[in-house]
């Protein structure tokens, strides 16, 4: 299974829309560098869990628009990374690289009614199960866009 980064989005505070960014350095156990997981102001900082960044298939946003007619860009989606051709549901548990930088799927991203209140009702139901995959960056390092993912299968 490879695919490849399509696109990557940072946000500096919980409140404010992501924005696109060609290039962004990961850093281990807190996320992206100028995110707001790694400045410690995002809406879930401080919460359980290792959530150092969150993926989402561009195939599950077009998928949801197509479902629903409506619309949900990678912005909006809320999530750091947008793969493509890639299947996410599979990587929990299991380690893969993107570009160079190691990381290890760890549950699903499931929609949550911040989202919600953030864009439409509809993607509570409508990303239930492809609203993407939490991460843990193992190694700092360095994504662009367009660098390979590669899942590391033993």
């Amino acid at each position: 299974m490879a695919g490849h980064l399509a696109a990557i989005y940072l946000s500096p505070a919980a409140a404010v829309l992501p924005h696109s960014v060609q290039r962004a350095r990961a850093l281990a156990g807190l996320g992206l560098e100028g995110d707001r997981y790694a400045l410690g102001c995002g809406t879930f900082s401080g919460n359980s869990g290792a959530r150092d960044v969150t993926l989402i298939e561009a195939e599950a946003l077009d998928q949801f628009a197509a479902d629903y007619g409506h619309p949900l860009s990678p912005a909006e989606s809320r999530r750091n990374l947008i793969t493509h051709g890639v299947r996410l549901n599979e990587l929990v548990g299991c380690e893969f690289r993107i570009g160079a930088v190691p990381l290890r799927g760890l549950r699903l991203c499931e929609p949550c009614t911040h989202l919600a209140r953030l864009t439409s009702a509809l993607v509570l139901p409508g990303l239930v199960h492809r609203g993407g995959l939490y991460a843990q960056i193992l190694h700092d390092g360095e994504f662009a866009v367009g660098d390979s993912i590669v899942v590391d299968r033993e």
